[in-house]
């Protein structure tokens, strides 16, 4: 699998086969076929083994986040590290491999979901006593984390001042509740109030 992943990075999906991985950790390409079935299967296990150890390495980092605006620092960070190692062309490869390998599209949306259910985990313990709290979709916002930092990954490969705006939106947008935070019990509830109301019309399509 670590040989899977280390092709995937220099060569791409494209690059891949038994024997060029069989090649790169001195095995026979038999084993692939004996322990995966397919190809396909190896890398399938390759992406959740890998989505599994980066959380494990950035987990102490989110446990100790103690705001939104912290939550998307450490985002920052982890993108940063990881483009740097090749995991952002890494991802890259695996959601092109998705539109054409069922295996993979199922991998790659369990990895993804390994990360959501991270970052949802962070935002209830965040949002548990916060006056939004009762607004938020927390699983919802946690999906929404992710896509934007799968997307702002891929869209630094190609605008880099764009994906630096974008993250610098979404921090004053921290700034934005960390205001709200600050506002005191009479000013919250106004704020609650108000939202409670958008919200209502919105869901009765007004």
């Amino acid at each position: 699998m670590a040989a899977a992943i280390s092709l995937l990075k220099r060569q791409g999906i494209s690059g891949v086969s038994a024997r060029t991985i069989a090649a790169e950790c001195g095995a026979n390409q038999a084993l692939v076929f004996y322990h995966f079935k397919t190809v396909e299967g190896l890398l399938a296990a390759a992406a959740l083994r890998e989505t599994e150890l980066r959380l494990a390495r950035y987990r102490p980092a989110l446990a100790a986040t103690g705001s939104l605006r912290e939550l998307l620092r450490v985002g920052r960070e982890l993108h940063e590290i990881e483009r740097a190692e090749g995991s952002v062309a890494l991802l890259g490869q695996f959601l092109a491999g998705a539109a054409t390998y069922p295996q993979l599209a199922g991998a790659s949306r369990d990895a993804l979901r390994l990360w959501s259910e991270e970052i949802e985990a962070v935002l209830l313990r965040l949002f548990a006593d916060h006056p939004l709290a009762e607004l938020l979709d927390l699983p919802g916002l946690a999906h929404a984390v992710s896509a934007s930092f799968v997307g702002l990954e891929l869209y630094d490969g190609v605008d880099p001042a764009g994906a630096t705006a974008a993250f610098e939106a979404l921090d004053r947008l921290g700034l934005l509740v960390e205001a709200v935070d600050g506002l005191g019990p009479v000013a919250n509830r106004a704020v609650r109030a108000t939202l409670r109301r958008s919200v209502a019309r919105t869901a009765n399509g007004d």
